[in-house]
């Protein structure tokens, strides 16, 4: 049994496939804005897979992919999925899907206690205790929103390409913004890791993934691996616990209600 895994993103949406015994060799990468029928059906070509589980930050890219798979198998990640850990915070139902997927792998594959930063739009660092439970974490901007935000916040300051600043002192107000963003988020990153670091106890691993980890992580000595496919991976443990040890009944999950029983 094959499953189709997704990884839909503000930025990227990963597809990849996998099994009981890992992920699989098939991989594809549609760009957020972008994905629609037409995208998503090019992507998947002649692929065969017999159920989809999908980690989505993106509630109406979620919604259109969980009618665009109607016809088979689907299970959208939620805080009410099987996950095969427990929560210690009070609201486990406003933790995003892709975070879930990310203690998910990090408790599997590296063990407790762990802390998970996933480089995307936003930098978020998610953390298990050394009991193995999701203690929270921290939400901070990513790099590229740093530089997007001074561009249309600004009147004279440009959107500048990320690269790797030839000095931290800029030369041209360019050089200046690189440096700030690239120097200043490093260490921005650096600082909040060491404050989570010293107050989860233990000595935590600590590893990055998403499209900024290679990049976002230079000079960070605290972050001992980078995992480009921990989201995935996540997303195929959960499948597993879906599709074969939770039984073929347990593939919806009903819709969470608020106190006041709205959806």
């Amino acid at each position: 049994m094959a499953w189709l895994l997704i990884d839909n993103s503000n930025s990227r949406t990963k597809l990849a496939l996998g099994d009981a015994g890992g992920l699989l060799a098939w991989r594809s990468v549609i760009p957020t804005a972008d994905l629609c029928a037409e995208t998503l059906a090019a992507a998947l070509g002649e692929i065969r897979f017999d159920a989809v589980a999908c980690a989505s930050v993106v509630p109406e890219k979620a919604a259109w992919l969980a009618e665009f798979f109607s016809g088979q198998p689907f299970h959208q990640i939620t805080s009410r999925s099987p996950l095969g850990l427990s929560f210690g915070v009070p609201q486990p139902e406003t933790m995003g899907a892709d975070r879930l997927a990310n203690v998910v792998a990090l408790k599997s594959k590296y063990g407790s206690p762990g802390i998970a930063i996933d480089f995307g739009t936003a930098v978020t660092f998610s953390v298990l205790s050394p009991e193995g439970i999701f203690i929270g974490g921290a939400i901070a901007p990513g790099m590229a929103a740093m530089t997007g935000y001074l561009a249309d916040r600004t009147a004279q300051l440009p959107l500048v390409d990320l690269s790797e600043p030839a000095s931290p002192i800029g030369t041209t107000t360019a050089e200046a913004i690189l440096s700030g963003a690239v120097i200043g988020h490093r260490g921005m990153v650096r600082e909040i890791l060491r404050k989570i670091i010293s107050a989860c106890g233990g000595q935590p691993k600590v590893v990055a993934t998403g499209g900024g980890a290679e990049f976002g992580t230079k000079g960070i000595d605290e972050i001992s691996t980078i995992d480009p496919d921990l989201t995935l991976e996540g997303v195929r443990l959960v499948a597993a616990l879906v599709f074969v040890s939770a039984g073929a009944n347990r593939w919806k999950i009903e819709p969470q209600m608020d106190a006041d029983g709205r959806e």
